[in-house]
């Protein structure tokens, strides 16, 4: 672990990232000490991908920090993390959002979400499909559903070398957000974000509208078993 090189990057992404784009640093895995580095450089956003690492580290880490779940979420690892989550980015299916809004009434509170969009080539990533997503939304279950609060859409492009199929991909989730912003979620104020990009792929995602990357590996290295 290189302290001064997690440094170097968060100042090094948050001078580079555009105005309005947030960073969230993917922490899953790594310990405390790689956290706090990021967080005395002014990081305040962590993603983790393990229901059971949110609550220790919440509790090891300063009270201003956001906890950002950006997994795969499992129905029974929800009232793990309720507590402590600032934002869901992986809701994949309507049975999940159901969940998290009971245990958030059960905690509560209200849980803000993103609606996870699946776009890429590959079968293996979760997600609702475009149709899907149109299709829950105007279900109008959401008006339903006091505990949860949709702030936006997530997806991940296809793991490719091909930038433009890259690019295709992510303006696919843009339009998919800035069509549910004119029509569903008009009058909200608070559906603001498009997560899309990570380490490969951040710089394409800026371009394409991203409001907010997820970028681990550049500011921490690989993973540490």
């Amino acid at each position: 672990m290189d302290i001064e090189h997690i440094k170097e990057e968060i100042q090094k992404l948050h001078s580079e990232l555009p105005t309005g784009v947030k960073l969230v640093a993917v922490s899953k895995f790594h310990p405390v000490e790689a956290l706090m580095a990021a967080y005395d450089a002014g990081q305040r956003i962590f993603g983790e991908s393990r229901a059971q690492e949110i609550g220790p580290k919440h509790t090891a880490m300063p009270g201003d920090v956001q906890w950002h779940f950006i997994g795969h979420l499992q129905s029974n690892k929800v009232r793990q993390i309720v507590p402590y989550v600032a934002l869901v980015h992986s809701i994949d299916s309507e049975r999940l959002l159901r969940c998290v809004d009971d245990e958030a009434r059960r905690a509560g509170r209200t849980v803000d979400v993103l609606l996870q969009l699946h776009v890429a080539q590959e079968a293996t990533k979760y997600g609702f499909t475009i149709d899907e997503c149109r299709g829950l939304v105007d279900s109008g279950v959401l008006g339903s559903l006091a505990n949860v609060n949709v702030r936006g859409v997530m997806g991940m492009a296809t793991n490719t070398d091909d930038e433009a199929e890259i690019a295709r991909e992510f303006r696919a989730i843009r339009h998919t957000f800035d069509e549910l912003k004119s029509s569903h979620f008009a009058a909200s104020s608070s559906f603001d974000t498009v997560s899309m990009g990570m380490s490969d792929d951040y710089r394409i995602a800026v371009a394409e509208g991203s409001t907010m990357v997820r970028i681990g590996t550049t500011i921490f290295g690989t993973r540490e078993y």
